[in-house]
């Protein structure tokens, strides 16, 4: 993998998709939550992992600096796009950490290509969508979002408010989605990287029963739960804790 420290546009599967690279030692992927960025990173422990590895963190499409035409995103195909970039970036294999959605993602490259994930940190991800996480989904409003939520939004977005819409009205529409995220024990069985399961005690998301199911399905899994958590407890005053923790876990 070329050894830079700058962001950059690659075209795959019909969009320009934004990444960064920064950093030296073994590849280590960060895929951000649904509605972030890259730059999240920042207040996860970015500076923790940098040194140790070389990190590649993209926007998904339709986020951040990512574009997304076809207005379309499902985790699948963002997945696709993914693999695609360590096929660009000439990454045989990696090491990964997911939030939330990148979780998600990360769950649907694990399975789709298992030997291109060496090991990873799946935060908050979940098999499926429970009811209470869709109840949540189908309340979100485009025009109901503050103006607070506006302007950090538009921090993290920058191809206009468009953008922004299509972000929430793809949120929403999460709520109706039954085949995109519909992992089984036994498709999660054909993963093979090493797996360490983080999940908050107070998700609102996705109840904390997930996670243990998800840890019984994945050959080679570990479990952290951690104690009054929420959904991505690893931000802010949280994210020392989260580093050093998947830093050992990872040098596993």
């Amino acid at each position: 993998m070329p050894n830079e420290d700058t962001g950059n546009i690659v075209r795959v599967n019909g969009i320009d998709l934004y990444y960064e690279t920064q950093g030296t030692g073994g590849p280590l992927l960060l895929l951000h939550g649904g509605g972030g960025c890259h730059d999240d990173w920042a207040y996860a422990g970015r500076e923790h992992f940098l040194r140790e590895y070389s990190l590649i963190t993209p926007d998904a499409r339709g986020h951040g600096r990512s574009r997304n035409p076809s207005g379309t995103i499902t985790h699948r195909q963002c997945a696709l796009d993914t693999l695609a970039l360590l096929d660009y970036l000439e990454v045989r294999k990696c090491k990964a950490i997911g939030m939330s959605m990148g979780g998600n993602i990360l769950l649907h490259m694990a399975t789709l290509q298992p030997d291109r994930i060496e090991a990873m940190v799946l935060v908050s991800a979940t098999m499926y969508f429970p009811e209470q996480a869709r109840a949540i989904m189908r309340q979100v409003s485009i025009e109901k979002q503050l103006p607070e939520e506006w302007e950090t939004m538009r921090k993290r977005h920058k191809h206009g408010d468009e953008q922004i819409k299509a972000i929430w009205q793809w949120s929403r529409e999460l709520a109706d989605s039954y085949d995109d995220m519909n992992f089984t024990p036994p498709s999660l069985s054909r993963i093979s990287a090493l797996t360490l399961i983080v999940y908050g005690d107070r998700d609102f998301l996705y109840p904390v029963e997930m996670a243990i199911e998800m840890y019984r399905a994945i050959p080679r899994s570990s479990l952290w739960v951690v104690p009054n958590g929420g959904h991505g407890p690893v931000f802010l005053d949280a994210a020392a804790q989260f580093a050093q923790t998947a830093l050992t876990f990872l040098r596993s």
